[in-house]
């Protein structure tokens, strides 16, 4: 009897553990649908766009950070590689592009010592202060690639072009000046320093400039005094379009620098009565302060077109700045539309040989025309953008130099510039 009350049991358990079971799924689903109806599960997450060596990986990640977010990704970085924005920026908007610059091998030439350095800087100043080489306001450097990588060991060169430093003496200040001109005469123009009447020079102006030269320039008559002045720093604000207005932040502290000004005085009755500037050297040059100041609401979203513009630009090694001020011209020519006469308003032959290529409206065909142009007959201007440092040399260089418009607009097309860096 016992063995038959078991087996008939057996069933009905089942069921009801069945029927346990359901009536807990239903609860956990309902208690999740309320969870997200609250707006706390944040399962949407972030859209993150991931720029790799013309590659493009797109996650949508709850991660913190910039740094989480590549990770998650499964991206894998070198110590030496840069990364825009930063590893360590919070994600807080919906919407992310993050570049990754990946470290490459140049080679420093600074006189007689050679060295090879790994980084992901794209600029010779960036390249040199990556490297530890002080340079002077007075050096020079060059940026060029190298056509035996085998021999050579690197695909670029950065060659330092040193000025020559000698004892240098104005109107009773002494100092060690530096300068690229060859003779005195050149240096004194070079300084900015126009003689008087009554001034004087210790040596001949055509006197070369050697490391062991001395020169004094004094002034007879009038009295002169020479006095250390310090010269503001400037400011340059980056837009964050994912920020409020009132957000700003200081990322990069801004550093005074100073200057040795000459006066000449003229005193009556003891007392000075006036004082005029006649000569001044910058001894060290001012600092700039980087500043990341919100615009969130202030631009428009950019267009499809302008998007692709933009990742393609960035795609070729062009830096945030420079690839905003090529992109404010293609706004004030034909607002990145590739119809007529195309992204660059192109005419003539140029126009003809965009004609002549598969597909010529597309896009892309038009953004590698343009690229093909800057790596051909109007290679002097790609070089002269990518030794841009701001956004306004870049859009004056290839508004001059590429566009070479008739009516410019030049203050729009540095707007534009703006507006699409912030919204990028």
């Amino acid at each position: 009897m016992k063995s038959l009350i078991t087996r008939s049991a057996t069933p009905i358990g089942a069921l009801i553990a069945a029927a346990l079971l359901m009536i807990a799924v239903a609860v956990i689903v309902m208690a999740n649908i309320s969870h997200a109806g609250n707006g706390e599960s944040g399962q949407d997450g972030r859209l993150v766009t991931i720029h790799d060596r013309g590659t493009e990986k797109v996650i949508l990640t709850q991660a913190g950070t910039v740094g989480d977010a590549l990770a998650e990704a499964g991206v894998v970085l070198d110590p030496k590689d840069a990364v825009e924005p930063s590893t360590n920026q919070k994600l807080v908007a919906s919407d992310y592009q993050v570049n990754i610059y990946r470290a490459r091998p140049v080679i420093v030439v600074d006189g007689v010592i050679k060295q090879k350095i790994v980084t992901p800087y794209q600029t010779a100043p960036q390249i040199v202060k990556d490297a530890g080489i002080k340079l002077y306001p007075e050096d020079t450097t060059k940026l060029e690639r190298v056509n035996d990588i085998v021999a050579e060991g690197a695909g670029l060169r950065l060659t330092i072009d040193r000025a020559t430093p000698f004892k240098f003496t104005l109107y009773g200040e002494t100092i060690t000046a530096r300068t690229q001109a060859a003779t005195v005469g050149d240096m004194l123009v070079e300084k900015g320093i126009k003689l008087g009447a009554n001034d004087r020079v210790s040596v001949d102006k055509s006197t070369p400039i050697t490391s062991d030269l001395s020169v004094r320039v004094w002034r007879e008559g009038k009295q002169t005094v020479t006095v250390d002045e310090s010269v503001d720093f400037a400011v340059d604000k980056i837009s964050d379009a994912n920020r409020e207005p009132s957000y700003r932040e200081i990322r990069t502290p801004g550093e005074k620098g100073s200057r040795s000004v000459t006066y000449e005085i003229e005193i009556q009755d003891g007392k000075e009565v006036s004082r005029t500037e006649i000569a001044s050297i910058v001894t060290k040059q001012p600092k700039t302060q980087v500043e990341v100041v919100g615009v969130k609401g202030q631009y428009t979203t950019p267009s499809e077109n302008q998007t692709i513009t933009w990742d393609y630009l960035i795609g070729q090694g062009f830096t945030r700045n420079q690839t905003a001020g090529i992109m404010g011209n293609l706004m004030q020519e034909h607002r990145f539309n590739t119809s007529g006469d195309g992204l660059a308003q192109w005419t003539g032959g140029r126009k003809a040989k965009l004609m002549a290529m598969p597909n010529p409206y597309n896009i892309y065909t038009q953004l590698d025309f343009l690229m093909s142009e800057l790596n051909s007959n109007y290679r002097s201007v790609q070089n002269e953008i990518r030794a841009s440092g701001t956004v306004e040399l870049a859009v004056k260089i290839f508004q001059d130099k590429y566009e070479r418009c008739g009516i410019c607009a030049e203050s729009n097309r540095i707007q534009y510039a703006y507006n699409i860096l912030a919204s990028h």
